[in-house]
C-alpha cells in the first residue's frame, strides 16, 4: 500500500480545460502549471516499484476554507471530482506509480473544505496481485 498527504493548495485547473488551435489540442498555461505542481509533489512519494495489477485509489481533495464553511465539510462546488482525478491520474502515470492508470478499478474520490489544504492519496493493490 502507498499512502501519503501532499500539503499544498490543490490545483483547480483540470484536464478538461484543453484548448484547440489549428486542429491541435494544447494545454493552456493554467493547466500546464497545475500539471507541473502535481508532478513535483507526486515525485516525492513515488513507490519503489510500479503497480502492475488492479488497484483501489482513494483520493481526498482538501481545499482552503472560504466563506462560512467548516473544516471537514464536504465541498460541493466546482471543480468536479472526475475532472480533478483525470489530471492527477495522468500525472501519477507519468511519475511511474503504475504501468497504466487503467489499473485503477476501484476509486473513492472526495473533496472537502479544510484548514490544511492538500491531497490525501492511498493506493492499495486489490484482487490478489501486488506490485
Amino acid at each position: 500500500m502507498t499512502e501519503f498527504f501532499m500539503s499544498m493548495m490543490p490545483p483547480t485547473a483540470t484536464a478538461q480545460q484543453h484548448k484547440i488551435s489549428k486542429g491541435r489540442f494544447y494545454d493552456p498555461p493554467e493547466v500546464k502549471a497545475a500539471r507541473a505542481k502535481l508532478m513535483a509533489n507526486l515525485a516525492r512519494y513515488k513507490p519503489a516499484d510500479k503497480y502492475t495489477g488492479p488497484v483501489r485509489l482513494v483520493t481526498k481533495w482538501c481545499f482552503t476554507i472560504t466563506g462560512k464553511h467548516k473544516d471537514g465539510e464536504y465541498k460541493y462546488t466546482r471543480p468536479d471530482t472526475d475532472n480533478l482525478q483525470k489530471l492527477l491520474k495522468d500525472c501519477m502515470t507519468a511519475c511511474g506509480y503504475w504501468v497504466d492508470d487503467a489499473l485503477v478499478c476501484s476509486e473513492v474520490v472526495e473533496k472537502f473544505w479544510a484548514t490544511i489544504p492538500g491531497i490525501y492519496i492511498c493506493i492499495e493493490a486489490i484482487g490478489g496481485k501486488t506490485k
